[in-house]
């Protein structure tokens, strides 16, 4: 499968040490690689949310002799798409249908290598408790993800209100013997996930598996092993379809993990049959 806009600059990127501005950029870069071939620098920069002379930075940074260089580099290992201008036929809400639908391809394309979601699975299911974190925008993928996975694991513990309160929480979950922490971190990304985070990584000692919006999210430093799948821009509230398929494809691997797992799906059933539970 050929490999997609995104994922050719992602491999530009990967293995450098990037400043937090950088990254940004990178970021940035990412989320609209079929247009950034085109961008001056002057136009990166305001995507980004930087000053122009941070994106010449940037260029020197990554081996190029300036800006125009890399842009020149760019425009070689992202052509210009056939049929690019089919976009302008749609209204907004297909634009944001069709941005996602890019969204799952990139996805799709990131799983062509299952290894690191298939370590992520095994890392889940041996974390009893399984702590799942959280918060704001993310907080319904951590309860998407926990209300599923409490059907095969024994012991799943949503984190997905922060305060004072959630290092207890962390806390009580690595005295109870968890090894890992599954964390779901999109944009705006709040100061309280990274504080998490760095807490349960570095004072808590549990091994961080997360799902971002990007490999250059700010989660990315307090991490162990980081699969990104980008949310969607296009409208007003950004979307999330490919983050929460992941959390699914990671659901999966983890009952993969778990020997029994099936049969506690099939006892679950049983008793949702025997009370009622759902309408048939």
């Amino acid at each position: 499968m050929r490999d997609s806009p995104a994922a050719r600059l992602q491999e530009l990127f990967e293995g450098r040490r990037l400043t937090p501005t950088q990254r940004r950029i990178a970021h940035s870069m990412v989320r609209r690689a079929a247009d950034v071939p085109f961008l001056s620098s002057v136009e990166l920069a305001e995507l980004a949310g930087v000053s122009q002379p941070s994106v010449t930075r940037f260029a020197v940074a990554l081996g190029f002799d300036g800006y125009p260089a890399l842009r020149r580099h760019l425009r070689e290992i992202v052509p210009a798409e056939t049929g690019a201008g089919e976009s302008d036929a749609y209204n907004e809400y297909q634009q944001a249908v069709h941005g996602e639908i890019e969204n799952l391809r990139q996805l799709a394309e990131l799983l062509a290598d299952p290894a690191p979601v298939e370590r992520a699975g095994r890392l889940l299911a041996a974390s009893r408790p399984l702590p799942v974190l959280g918060l704001r925008a993310a907080s319904s993928q951590a309860r998407g993800f926990s209300y599923f996975a409490a059907k095969v694991h024994p012991d799943v513990r949503p984190l997905d209100e922060g305060g004072t309160l959630l290092a207890d929480r962390i806390d009580a979950a690595r005295r109870a013997g968890a090894s890992a922490l599954l964390c779901f971190a999109l944009p705006r990304h709040p100061k309280e996930v990274v504080e998490a985070l760095e807490y349960a990584r570095g004072r808590a000692g549990l091994t961080v598996v997360t799902v971002a919006d990007s490999a250059f999210a700010p989660v990315a430093a307090h991490s162990d092993l980081l699969i990104p799948a980008a949310v969607g821009t296009g409208l007003a509230f950004d979307t999330a379809c490919a983050p929460m398929l992941l959390g699914r494809v990671l659901l999966e691997a983890m009952c993969d993990a778990l020997p029994d797992a099936q049969a506690r799906l099939e006892e679950f059933d049983a008793s949702a049959v025997a009370r009622g539970l759902f309408m048939e």
